[in-house]
C-alpha cells in the first residue's frame, strides 16, 4: 500500500478491533431481537424512525441504504407487531409516513439503551480525546461511503 503511514498489520490490527467492537456492541440488542425472530434490521428501522419521527418509507429507504424489498418483510413485521404505524401523507396519497407506537418507542430505548450504556463506559473509560478521535474516525468512514457512490 503506498502512500499511508499504516502498515499492514497495524490496518488488520484496527480491522479486528472494529469486528470485536462491533459484535461486542451489536450483542446484546440481538440477543432481544433473536427472541422475537428478528434481526438487527429491525432494530435499524425502530433506531431510524425513533429519530426522525414521521419521514417517509422512501426517506428511511435512502437513510439507510436499502431496497424497497430489503425493508418490505421487517417493517411489515414491526407494524404487525404495534410497534411502527404507518401513515397516508396528506400532501401526497403515495407517500407513508412512519412513527413508533408507544411499544416501539419502549423496545427501541431498550435496544440502543443498553448500546448507548456500553458505549458511555466505554468513553468514560478512554477519554475525550478518544471519543473525539473515534467520532473523526467514523466521520471519515461515512462520508467515504458517500464520496464513493
Amino acid at each position: 500500500m503506498t502512500g499511508t503511514p499504516f502498515d499492514e498489520t497495524q490496518l488488520n490490527s484496527a480491522w479486528e478491533l472494529m469486528f470485536y467492537g462491533f459484535r461486542a456492541l451489536t450483542a446484546p440488542p440481538d440477543s432481544l431481537l433473536a427472541a422475537r425472530g428478528w434481526s438487527r434490521v429491525h432494530h435499524r428501522i425502530l433506531y431510524f424512525v425513533a429519530r426522525t419521527p414521521g419521514q417517509t418509507v422512501g426517506e428511511l429507504l435512502q437513510r439507510l441504504g436499502v431496497t424497497k424489498q430489503a425493508l418490505n418483510a421487517p417493517l411489515k413485521a414491526l407494524q404487525q407487531a404495534g410497534l411502527v404505524s404507518v401513515a397516508i401523507c396528506n400532501d401526497d396519497r403515495r407517500a407513508r409516513r412512519l412513527h413508533l407506537t408507544a411499544a416501539g418507542q419502549t423496545l427501541e430505548a431498550s435496544l440502543t439503551g443498553v448500546q448507548h450504556e456500553l458505549l458511555a463506559k466505554v468513553f468514560e473509560r478512554a477519554g475525550a480525546s478518544a471519543f473525539e478521535g473515534w467520532c473523526k474516525v467514523m466521520d471519515e468512514l461515512a462520508t467515504c461511503e458517500s464520496r464513493q457512490s
